[in-house]
């Protein structure tokens, strides 16, 4: 799971190159505004199967939390 999320993180956020881990925070480390992480959470949406209501993208902050996140509405790694 972890390696297909940052291919989509990569693609989205155009950080190709970056080491992305999932301690990696979306705004402070990869410079990602709203329409970003919107844009990012659609991609994850589409990629994943999942519906992510957008009072749950405040607390999604790094990629790690996007993984727990993923794994709590029950996509498996």
């Amino acid at each position: 799971m972890l390696e297909k999320l940052i291919g989509i993180i990569e693609e989205q956020l155009s950080v190709e190159g970056m080491e992305i881990t999932e301690n990696t925070r979306f705004k402070e480390d990869m410079s990602a505004d709203s329409l970003d992480l919107f844009e990012l959470a659609m991609a994850i949406e589409e990629a994943f199967g999942v519906e992510i209501p957008s009072e749950d993208l405040e607390s999604i902050t790094t990629v790690g939390s996007v993984v727990e996140y993923l794994k709590s509405k029950g996509v498996e790694a």
